[in-house]
């Protein structure tokens, strides 16, 4: 698990091709990083790294780099289908019991891919609107979290679903945020409590469900909350 909270920017140094799939090479510091680079010196084969919000298993590693390999799904789910040599990532270390938890619990399991639709300066700090996959609106809840390319933010406000987020300086500053222009694709995870809340409403019916995990019949509906005992029959 993680925590959502950057503590470096990489560089994508190598994508290999293998038999359907790939293999990619993280070098652990980018030089356009205003940050330090990833410390490596407690990381251990198997262990994981959230790269851009994408939990990938270390298979070898140096003192400046990390090799993982990527199935096809996390290709198709994903942005790391469109990177290339040079692109800069978000990293973060698998939190440990004594780690603060500064952000919200992340699983680095990425749900979709969201579109950057606005951006612009708000005083300070950089105002941006995400477009998420319909099907992750019902996860989505106003001043509730979100992780975006890896990084633990704050919903502003929701219109449909498409998502408002405010980010300071220090935030910027320390991740990829300078990279998203209108028209880029990011990495969302939605909350981990959302989701495993809708398996739990399911009940009995979680056996019968098709395609992303909502019911046939259209997921949760009024009448199951009221079925579940969250709504008063009238």
């Amino acid at each position: 698990m993680f925590t959502g909270i950057i503590e470096s920017v990489g560089l994508v140094r190598a994508i290999t091709p293998q038999g359907g799939d790939v293999r990619v090479t993280i070098q652990t510091t980018s030089p356009q990083s205003k940050g330090t680079a990833l410390s490596m010196h407690d990381v251990h084969l198997g262990d994981s790294i959230a790269t851009n919000g994408i939990c990938l298993t270390v298979v070898e590693m140096g003192t400046d780099y990390y090799v993982a390999d990527v199935s096809g799904e996390t290709l198709r789910r994903t942005t790391l289908g469109q990177w290339k040599a040079g692109t800069r990532v978000n990293l973060e270390k698998a939190l440990l019991p004594t780690t603060r938890l500064g952000g919200h619990i992340v699983s680095g399991h990425v749900d979709g891919m969201g579109e950057i639709v606005v951006q612009r300066n708000d005083a300070r700090s950089l105002y941006f609107e995400v477009r998420a996959p319909r099907e992750l609106a019902r996860y989505l809840s106003e001043k509730g979290s979100v992780t975006v390319d890896g990084i633990s933010l704050t919903i502003n406000q929701l219109s449909g679903a498409t998502l408002s987020l405010n980010l300071v300086p220090h935030t910027a500053n320390h991740t990829t945020i300078d990279d998203w222009k209108v028209g880029s694709l990011v990495n969302l995870e939605v909350d981990v409590l959302a989701r495993y809340l809708e398996r739990l409403m399911l009940g009995d019916r979680a056996a019968d469900t098709v395609g992303n995990g909502g019911l046939s019949e259209g997921g949760v509906t009024m009448s199951l909350l009221q079925d579940s005992g969250f709504l008063n029959r009238r």
